[in-house]
């Protein structure tokens, strides 16, 4: 594997699911500023074939990345994505500590140039929690939490302005975030926005089969999620 080549969680003939690192934009666009380092030609390239991705996740978000290799597969994955039959779940950590389950139901744009507001809905829950000694907001510590979150639509950066609505701003998010949450981090080396697709689940568009694919925590994601004391269930 060359360094350019993505880690590849799983793959056949049909589909691949590959960890996409933080901080490579998936494809060209509006956003790109004049990169030219993108996640589909590296991908083209490594599997010497087209591919066809099937959902994005923002610049700055790791994980789980689903594409096909045919346009078939593409299209069929594409319809079940519509239709919200692929589940996401992503790995958050955000400032202070929110219930232990909650719902965020707020309308969202679609982002620069989209000014229309769709209907944007996200299920968290809560998997651990911990406190620093680092001073905020008048405290002698800072208390942060580990969230699952499920999205159950996919709008423009959704889980992090839906975490920005309720106060519990997603932590390295330079967009969205709180400065000097991230500042806190950026302290003990972790310079990254926390988020991460943990799981994608599908079914298999040739087989029928029920996929799940996993994408580990490493590097500085690792590092942050050290601070817990709690390990919380895979999903």
């Amino acid at each position: 594997m060359t360094d350019l080549a993505l880690p590849v969680l799983y793959r056949d003939d049909s589909l691949a699911v590959v960890d996409k690192p933080a901080g490579l934009m998936v494809h060209d666009s509006a956003l790109a500023r004049g990169e030219s380092d993108f996640a589909a030609d590296r991908l083209r390239e490594q599997f010497g074939r087209p591919v066809f991705l099937v959902h994005r996740l923002d610049r700055a978000t790791s994980g789980c990345l689903l594409l096909a290799f045919d346009r078939e597969s593409a299209s069929t994955l594409g319809r079940s994505l519509m239709a919200h039959e692929v589940e996401k779940t992503y790995w958050a950590v955000c400032r202070g500590w929110p219930d232990e389950a909650f719902t965020v139901d707020h309308a969202l744009d679609g982002g620069p140039g989209k000014p229309e507001k769709k209907p944007a809905i996200t299920d968290f829950r809560r998997l651990a929690t911990c406190e620093i000694d680092t001073p905020s907001s008048g405290f002698e510590t800072s208390r942060y939490a580990w969230l699952e979150a499920r999205p159950r639509t996919g709008r423009f950066r959704q889980i992090r302005r839906h975490l920005k609505h309720v106060s519990h701003h997603l932590i390295g998010d330079t967009s969205h975030g709180d400065g000097r949450h991230n500042r806190a981090f950026r302290m003990r080396g972790i310079h990254r926005m926390l988020l991460h697709a943990r799981a994608i689940g599908f079914v298999h568009p040739a087989t029928g089969a029920a996929m799940k694919v996993d994408a580990p925590a490493a590097g500085e994601l690792a590092a942050a999620l050290a601070l817990f004391d709690a390990m919380p269930v895979t999903p």
